[in-house]
């Protein structure tokens, strides 16, 4: 991904107001993000738990969304979940559902899509190595890292797709 500016990200938001896309907390060291190693950049409010935000380029531009996590969840450590954007298995909390309004008139409606993905929003880094999760070991695949990034991207925008449709599918 390439480096994007404060203005670029807070503009980029689809599913919430311009005034909470102003308002929202940016990741700290922005200017320091390993930008090369990044499919999206994603993060979670540290202000606000329940919230995440994650920011993509697509051919038409960067598109940034608003995503809530449920509260007071617990999960066991015994049992491991897997992130449906990048594939990483993660013990314990590792994985969270991620919901996002949906953009347009279905959004302000109430209603929102939802995705398994790795609670931290560092899918890019657990792709390349560049992360581990703490408590499960990624899966061996036959798949070269460049095939899981493109995996990677091909799953995002599948998500982004469907917060981006203003209608409930048929």
């Amino acid at each position: 991904m390439r480096p994007v500016t404060e203005d670029e990200i807070r503009a980029s938001f689809i599913n919430c107001s311009k005034g909470e896309a102003r308002r929202l907390n940016l990741p700290r060291g922005l200017a320091d993000l390993p930008w090369d190693d990044l499919d999206f950049l994603g993060w979670r409010d540290q202000g606000a738990p329940d919230r995440g935000y994650l920011v993509a380029e697509r051919p038409d531009g960067l598109v940034g969304i608003t995503l809530r996590a449920p509260t007071g969840v617990r999960r066991s450590l015994l049992r491991s979940s897997l992130c449906s954007i990048c594939v990483t298995s993660h013990a314990g909390s590792g994985v969270s559902l991620l919901t996002a309004r949906r953009a347009g008139v279905a959004g302000r409606e109430g209603n929102t899509v939802g995705a398994y993905i790795c609670a931290d929003l560092a899918c890019s880094l657990y792709v390349r190595g560049k992360k581990r999760s703490a408590l499960a070991e990624r899966v061996s695949e036959s798949l070269t890292v460049d095939e899981q990034i493109a995996r990677t991207l091909v799953n995002l925008d599948a998500f982004l797709e469907q917060i981006l449709r203003s209608t409930q599918p048929a």
